[in-house]
């Protein structure tokens, strides 16, 4: 069944962008249940099964209030209120949540499984709020350091990616171009962007001047979700591009590349199936940071790489040139 988000004059112009390092660490977490779903992510799940056996990771209580379909509280993951927070500015949001409000959310969640807040674990939660927010967050804290925070900036450049691209479409196409393309679940018509859910219940949100925060995110795939009630942002959750070559390792370029740019320089230009910064490169090339920062460099004064600069990074991508060198050198574009 759909939800409808009716948008109002104000809505139009309180449409944003954000990362949440929080939300890939929950969506993370819910990955690894998916086990009809793993598709892209089967190389991390296999990487994964191993550091959870090493660290003895007990998510028992965050797929709690996880039901599949149905509610999950807000207050795990609030939706970020700059553009690109750290983990540890989201986590201290999590850990300030209003006991009060926490138990209320809770008892929500719960509500969606059959007996779960008659469960042992449910009744020790439910009965302490305040408790169970910490022992949330420490979990959550857990999650993020064995699952994401290893590949966040990989994770990072591809999401900031994802935005510099959307902002381009915005710009370009406005919104009904820019939610035409989000997703095959998502719609928009007539001042209402509509997405089908999974679920059975037909939902309307009314925005009243909050607007939408859109989400890209890695581990969401290959869902698209919405969420938060007010006072919180709706905000809707989508796959990012990219995903397909996330976890793949680089091709090793033709040796006729090699010839012609060099081992390290050839590999540099192979390496960008995707808008990437330096620091990510090196670290999925496994070479130092400024080695690939100078070889970037001599490949945009080439005219085989364009920069741009997106917040705090530099992004890098081929310019059609550069495409079709790295396609006839064995890499081809993404």
């Amino acid at each position: 069944m759909p939800l409808h988000l009716r948008f109002g004059t104000d809505d139009l112009l309180r449409c944003r962008f954000a990362l949440s390092p929080l939300c890939e660490t929950h969506e993370a977490v819910r990955t690894l249940r998916r086990t009809e779903r793993h598709g892209y992510h089967l190389p991390w799940l296999r990487r994964m099964r191993g550091a959870l056996a090493d660290v003895g990771l007990e998510l028992a209580p965050l797929w709690l209030f996880m039901p599949q379909p149905g509610y999950t509280p807000d207050f795990l993951g609030p939706p970020p209120t700059t553009p690109a927070p750290t983990f540890e500015d989201e986590l201290s949001r999590l850990r300030g949540t209003d006991p009060l409000l926490a138990r209320e959310e809770m008892v929500r969640s719960l509500a969606c499984t059959p007996g779960a807040a008659e469960s042992p674990l449910g009744r020790e939660l439910l009965a302490d709020p305040a408790h169970a927010v910490q022992r949330l967050a420490d979990v959550t804290e857990q999650a993020w350091n064995a699952l994401v925070a290893t590949d966040w900036p990989r994770l990072r450049t591809l999401l900031e990616a994802d935005i510099a691209y959307r902002s381009r479409q915005l710009a370009l196409d406005g919104l009904r171009g820019l939610f035409a393309d989000l997703h095959p679940r998502l719609a928009w018509a007539d001042g209402t962007l509509t997405l089908r859910t999974r679920d059975d219940r037909l939902d309307e949100q009314r925005l009243d001047g909050r607007g939408v925060l859109l989400l890209p995110s890695v581990f969401v795939w290959p869902d698209a979700v919405s969420g938060f009630a007010a006072p919180w942002q709706p905000t809707v959750i989508y796959p990012a591009r990219g995903i397909g070559a996330l976890w793949q390792t680089p091709q090793a370029p033709t040796d006729a590349l090699v010839r012609l740019l060099g081992p390290n320089r050839a590999a540099v230009l192979g390496g960008l199936d995707e808008p990437v910064s330096t620091t990510a490169l090196a670290d999925r090339l496994g070479l130092a940071p400024s080695s690939v920062s100078a070889h970037l460099t001599v490949l945009r004064d080439a005219g085989l790489l364009t920069s741009r600069r997106h917040g705090h990074q530099v992004l890098y991508e081929r310019t059609p040139l550069g495409l079709a060198l790295a396609g006839a050198g064995g890499s081809g574009p993404a």
